[in-house]
């Protein structure tokens, strides 16, 4: 092999780094086709999540400021990249830009308990066993699945609303199981069956979620003051 020659196997997994110009050209073109078209998808996909849930969403962050305001605390939960949204959620919450600090906290940050359930009890139970040791009436759960359909995040919403605490989960596709249980208080759908656009969508729906709660808690502070 001399120096100018791709190592082995190179060309074959990134052919574009070795096109003629021509076949560069139609590389670059390709690239700005998709990217284009996938920013229209996320941008239609999220008029019509608005559309479709916009009441539903500051119905859901009025209940969460009432929560917050009488001491209550968010728990966030998710698997894989709902895993990352969820700590980012909680995030947001905790750590905002602006407006008030609020407790919350994503039950998938402590290793050790995650693999202590799950070595010795069950994976199914590492969110519903931390809400049953944190959790209480008053509280917040929050869990998200781009299927909807995850054993953990089902078992931990209803472990939730046993405890009496205020339940909201954020699923793709038409919902999966979570559509179905009679115990989660708040549901938001992303209609795709892309899991990028899902989880794309869902950023977006838990940062309105966080904005109109600060909205909402600060009505309830001028209402306060004003009685």
């Amino acid at each position: 092999m001399t120096g100018s020659e791709p190592p082995e196997g190179m060309q074959e997994l990134y052919p574009f780094l070795y096109a003629g110009e021509s076949e560069l050209e139609n590389v670059l073109a390709e690239v700005g086709r998709s990217t284009a078209e996938k920013a229209n998808e996320i941008v239609a996909l999220r008029r019509e999540v608005a559309e479709r849930s916009g009441v539903l969403l500051a119905e859901c962050a009025e209940a969460m400021a009432k929560r917050f305001a009488m001491g209550g605390r968010l728990f966030t939960f998710g698997n894989g990249g709902s895993s990352t949204d969820a700590q980012e959620v909680a995030e947001a919450f905790s750590y905002p830009p602006r407006g008030r600090a609020l407790p919350a906290l994503c039950l998938t940050n402590d290793v050790a308990v995650l693999t202590a359930l799950s070595n010795d009890v069950s994976f199914e139970v590492v969110f519903a066993r931390q809400l049953a040791a944190l959790g209480g009436t008053g509280d917040i759960a929050l869990g998200l699945s781009t299927s909807g359909g995850s054993p953990n995040v089902i078992r931990a919403v209803e472990e939730a609303a046993r405890r009496g605490m205020l339940t909201i989960a954020l699923a793709g596709y038409q919902g999966g199981r979570l559509a179905e249980l009679e115990s989660l208080d708040y549901l938001f759908v992303i209609p795709s069956s892309s899991v990028h656009r899902i989880q794309e969508a869902q950023t977006t729906v838990y940062h309105v979620l966080w904005e109109l709660t600060q909205h909402a808690l600060g009505t309830l502070s001028v209402q306060e003051a004003t009685t």
